[in-house]
């Protein structure tokens, strides 16, 4: 199923995304948007992004979870041979902020089991990680896109749409997007904070449910 109810939306295009860790609203738009995702499997890594980082909303304001890696790595080591370090209790401590920021919104307790496992279990590469992630979130989402990696780097991915660089947590270092803008909906501490746009796809699915679908549609232009 190519989203064939939502035609008007579908680009004939591909997009080339990186790996992300519980990305935001914006990336998982794409998977609404083209007909054909490509997630880059050949990069090097690249620190203070989305690969291995996630934005959610605490009752401070945004805070974010980062997955840490193994030290020690060559720096052209490949993106899908990145190993995920448990030196620190991380899946533990992202667990209890996930609960914590999150346990009081509608859906919490309905998809809480989606996403406990995944902080349960022990990966070994965080590409696989990201990866069973973002099938798990699609699978919410209940929508089946064409999901291929990369079989080698192109610095130019013609003819794809690269958006490896774009979807950024640093605003200072995103790329304008014309064809996103976040919509918003009720946030557990919008009455604190106003509305946050972009935040992990998490704050989307526990705040509004079946609901969510219908707003990520909404963002794209």
């Amino acid at each position: 199923m190519i989203y064939s109810t939502h035609s008007k939306f579908m680009h004939d295009t591909s997009i080339l995304l990186s790996t992300a860790y519980l990305p935001p609203v914006q990336y998982i738009s794409k998977f609404l948007s083209y007909n054909n995702v490509w997630l880059e499997g050949h990069e090097h890594f690249v620190k203070q992004t989305y690969r291995n980082r996630a934005v959610i909303l605490a009752a401070n304001g945004p805070e974010s979870l980062i997955v840490p890696i193994e030290k020690g790595r060559s720096p052209k080591q490949k993106i899908t041979d990145l190993r995920i370090s448990y030196d620190t209790n991380w899946q533990h401590i992202h667990w209890n902020a996930i609960v914590s920021a999150y346990n009081s919104t509608p859906f919490f307790e309905i998809l809480e089991d989606d996403f406990r496992p995944f902080f349960e279990k022990r990966y070994e590469y965080l590409f696989d990680f990201n990866q069973d992630i973002l099938n798990a979130i699609l699978g919410i989402l209940e929508v089946e896109p064409i999901v291929s990696t990369t079989e080698d780097f192109e610095a130019v991915p013609e003819p794809f749409l690269n958006f490896r660089e774009a979807i950024q947590p640093k605003k200072q270092k995103e790329l304008p997007d014309q064809n996103f803008e976040a919509i918003p909906y009720t946030q557990v501490f919008d009455d604190k904070f106003g509305f946050t746009p972009n935040l992990s796809i998490i704050d989307l699915l526990f705040n509004c449910g079946s609901a969510s679908y219908e707003t990520i549609l909404r963002s794209i232009r």
